[in-house]
């Protein structure tokens, strides 16, 4: 049987897939016998942008750190566009890795001008390093203070200006560690988006540490979750929020409230009526998550509450402990009739029912995660 060659481009001769700008590939670190960074392994692009996520301690720190060169891994490897660059034995130096690194405190050198501290780790020509001082000052808008010093500066204009010097060498690598967490609430979000656009354009591979779930969704392509020294998600923001990994995950974004029940036949019956629960043997709890904006609020009518739909389940009523205005939305807070529990809702613009009103409440299907239940 005669078969027909394959023609130039055809599928047949697959590109090989693109390389991480960064890979690290099961690392560890231990200190005083206590395993902090726990067989971790994370890819980067470049021009991508991902923060590693997770509360204090949790061993994000720790990661970057060695990724830098700072800390040695006690096991693992680190590549650089697909070649090595440290393992338990190879180790190439701090300096040599083409990594820039920007932390909480910017460090500018104060007896320097601005100029001069962009320019500190550049090398060559006087006149290409006055050119790439006035690039970089150009695009964070800082190019007038250029002959300053960093004293004369705001907190923000200080962040950009380390930003700046720490792309100055063009690194391959920008690692960033808490780098907004000093700055004032207000300036906070227009310099994250000021710090995105001229990273991206930079074309950098970018590793972002934060505690912080609204600079993480803002920010990354990519989140990884870190717990106790281990990545227990990954994903695109949109994913990672939507379909957390467990209840801690969905806690750790959000506000959220637990709705306890038994397994029978697959099924768990609550005052919401039925809940799936596939693969969970008969018997055992499971804890029903929801987060306070996807609770549904109704009135009560003479003792009656709307009635059941597919969406929304059925109906369970409460009577309200408190309601405070947020802004954005109000948080109220109601004690089921079922169980004295309280739940959370929160409600768009203003709605301040008075303690005591009776509401009735529902629950969305698709907003709900069930997981095993855990203390």
């Amino acid at each position: 049987m005669k078969h027909d060659a394959p023609r130039p481009g055809h599928d047949s001769a697959r590109k090989a897939p693109p390389v991480p700008r960064l890979e690290i590939r099961n690392l560890s670190r231990s200190f005083g016998g206590q395993l902090v960074v726990d067989n971790v392994s994370l890819k980067v692009m470049p021009g991508q942008v991902t923060c590693l996520l997770g509360p204090s301690g949790c061993g994000k720190s720790t990661t970057l750190r060695m990724i830098a060169g700072v800390e040695m891994q006690d096991a693992g490897e680190i590549h650089v566009d697909g070649n090595l660059i440290c393992d338990t034995v190879f180790r190439v130096p701090p300096e040599r890795r083409h990594i820039g690194l920007m932390f909480q405190d910017f460090a500018l050198f104060p007896h320097l001008t601005v100029g001069e501290n962009v320019g500190f780790g550049l090398k060559g020509a006087a006149e290409a390093k006055r050119a790439r001082v006035e690039e970089l000052l150009g695009k964070v808008g800082l190019l007038r203070f250029i002959d300053e010093y960093p004293y004369s500066l705001s907190g923000g204009e200080q962040q950009r200006v380390a930003l700046s010097r720490a792309l100055a060498p063009r690194p391959r690598i920008m690692l960033m560690d808490e780098p907004f967490s000093g700055l004032d609430n207000r300036l906070r979000d227009d310099i994250r988006d000021e710090t995105l656009d001229v990273l991206k354009a930079e074309d950098a591979a970018v590793l972002l540490v934060t505690h912080e779930p609204e600079e993480a969704m803002r920010m990354a392509d990519e989140i990884a979750l870190m717990r106790d020294g281990r990545i227990v998600q990954q994903g695109a923001p949109y994913n990672v929020y939507n379909a957390p990994a467990d209840k801690q995950s969905v806690a750790f974004f959000s506000d959220i409230n637990v709705i306890r029940g038994t397994v029978r036949g697959a099924l768990t019956e609550t005052p919401f009526g039925q809940f799936l629960a596939p693969g969970v043997p008969d018997g055992a709890e499971v804890d029903i998550v929801i987060r306070p904006q996807h609770i549904k609020l109704d009135l009560d009518r003479g003792g009656r509450g709307p009635s059941p739909t597919a969406q929304d389940g059925v109906a369970a009523r409460g009577e309200v402990v408190r309601a405070r205005f947020m802004g954005a939305e109000s948080l109220v807070e109601i004690r089921m009739d079922y169980d004295g529990s309280i739940l959370k809702a929160t409600v768009p613009n203003v709605f301040l029912p008075a303690p005591g009103k009776p509401l009735w409440l529902m629950i969305r299907r698709d907003r709900c995660f069930v997981f095993p239940a855990t203390d």
